[in-house]
């Protein structure tokens, strides 16, 4: 079973190189940000992140992780990422592991997924080829199969500000007032 001991930590040198980059390709995001501060999420915010604030987060965790199954990459964070950003980013784990069984299955010799064999039609990751878009079900597999990377943002929004506060490509709503005197 996953553990907050488990999860990797993101820089936010790293993660502010993953959003521009995404940005400056111009498709859908391979990447989610899942900001569950609370009410201090007042003075701004990483762009295009999603707000699931951790009070309302357990009633809401199936349906962020539907929401989220497509991305490759999830980072969540709080304000410093110390307590409710790891707490968030182990439930969201769970949840999926739970929703997603398949997925979790052990590791046999070969490095492949008990019952996961490459066969004809699939890629080297056991994915589903398939034939036309709408087949109901295919995608569901097909996202269910692939590898999700799941992070915490290390020292939080409090750590991103200090470097991204004013570049407006990566930061919304930054009220400088607000950070003046620290958090």
């Amino acid at each position: 079973m996953s553990s907050i001991a488990n999860l990797q930590r993101l820089p936010a040198s790293e993660l502010s190189k993953i959003l521009l980059a995404e940005q400056e390709a111009a498709t859908n995001p391979t990447i989610a940000v899942v900001d569950v501060r609370d009410d201090d999420r007042i003075g701004g915010h990483i762009k295009n992140s999603i707000h699931a604030p951790s009070n309302t987060l357990d009633a809401k965790m199936p349906t962020l992780v539907r929401q989220l199954a497509d991305k490759k990459t999830v980072v969540f964070h709080c304000a410093l990422s110390q307590q409710r950003g790891p707490s968030a980013a182990i439930k969201y784990v769970r949840e999926r592991e739970r929703m997603f069984p398949r997925r979790h299955k052990a590791s046999t010799e070969d490095g492949g997924k008990e019952g996961e064999k490459q066969t004809e039609g699939s890629d080297i990751l056991g994915k589903k080829a398939t034939a036309g878009e709408g087949e109901e079900g295919k995608e569901e597999e097909r996202v269910e199969e692939e590898e999700q990377k799941i992070y915490v943002l290390d020292q939080g929004f409090v750590g991103w500000q200090q470097v991204y506060a004013d570049d407006e490509r990566l930061t919304e709503g930054y009220r400088k007032e607000v950070w003046e005197n620290g958090y």
